[in-house]
């Protein structure tokens, strides 16, 4: 069986890649800044099973004390220059796409037909973690598809990895630090208490307050928190699970995955997610450091209604 710790494998492997690279970047004056944060990175998925808790927050405060001392530095990864770039797109075309669609095919076709293949009599894929493991099996097949497409040396996925790391920075751990930061919430039992605020301020005894109260909740908890993942555990325990789905009998299915997309809204909305609204900003150097919020803020409530209209509709058909 295929279990998740053989993606945490891929994943600390390509990371372990690019902190080697960046130590040897000449380039780089700060080439063993980069690699002591990518490497220590590189290690939590390669052995974090193996440090413990205490291991793994000693880990995570150096990570956080090697960010804070300053810029993690600009390496100069050999690569094709932005000419053979430009005349490379003009000769693919369209093609270009094909790296990037491979992706969510693979998902869906691993999702919806692996999930039910087994070897053995046991399955191919652990059940539990059929849509991750797709998804890095999508990526593996994106990359030699990419790389068979562009005909490129096989570095230079690594290399370009490295690149967009060297521009993203620090900023690239935040969904996992802040999805592990709602866990510890939802363990300290901050869902509970904001179940018991809103049980004593606002009267859940109609569906459509309480999809009102998850939906804007997870939105909102967002916006402070700077990501969904981070909102979810905390309101999904303290308003979904005990009023939308207990009483009054919702399908969890649909109210876990549309109440995670209301937390997208938030998202869209908020600098605390800099790596998805500061980041690009930055990299297209816009004059307007919020402009991308400023942008998506108009969607994202348009889309917060929508959800509150589908959740109330879908979740509780039965």
């Amino acid at each position: 069986m295929i279990k998740l710790s053989l993606v945490y494998l891929l994943a600390g492997l390509v990371f372990a890649a690019y902190a080697l690279l960046s130590v040897r970047d000449a380039n780089n004056p700060k080439r063993w800044r980069n690699g002591a944060f990518w490497g220590l990175f590189a290690l939590s998925f390669l052995a974090g099973d193996y440090l413990g808790d205490l291991g793994n927050g000693v880990l995570v405060l150096a990570l956080a004390v090697i960010a804070g001392i300053g810029k993690l530095g600009q390496g100069a990864p050999a690569g094709p220059t932005p000419a053979e770039k430009f005349g490379s797109a003009q000769r693919l075309g369209d093609k270009l796409f094909v790296p990037a669609l491979i992706v969510p095919a693979v998902v869906l076709f691993g999702t919806l037909v692996l999930k039910h293949v087994s070897v053995s009599g046991q399955p191919l894929f652990d059940p539990k973690q059929t849509t991750l493991i797709s998804l890095a099996l999508g990526a593996v097949i994106a990359v030699i598809a990419a790389l068979l497409l562009l005909r490129q040396p096989l570095s230079a996925p690594l290399q370009e990895g490295r690149r967009l790391m060297d521009t993203v920075g620090w900023a690239a751990l935040l969904p996992q630090m802040l999805a592990a930061l709602g866990a510890v919430f939802a363990l300290a039992g901050v869902g509970q208490v904001i179940g018991g605020l809103v049980t004593t301020w606002i009267p859940m005894d109609t569906k459509l307050v309480a999809v009102a109260v998850y939906c804007l909740g997870m939105a909102g908890f967002t916006l402070l928190m700077g990501n969904a993942f981070a909102a979810f555990p905390v309101m999904t325990a303290g308003v979904a699970l005990p009023f939308l789905i207990h009483r009054f009998g919702g399908d969890p299915a649909v109210v876990c995955s549309i109440g995670m997309l209301s937390g997208f809204c938030g998202t869209l909305s908020t600098p605390l997610a800099a790596n998805f609204n500061l980041v690009p900003s930055a990299l297209l150097e816009l004059k307007d450091r919020y402009g991308v919020i400023r942008a998506q803020i108009p969607t994202a409530v348009a889309m917060l209604l929508i959800n509150m209209v589908l959740m109330y509709v879908l979740a509780f058909r039965a």
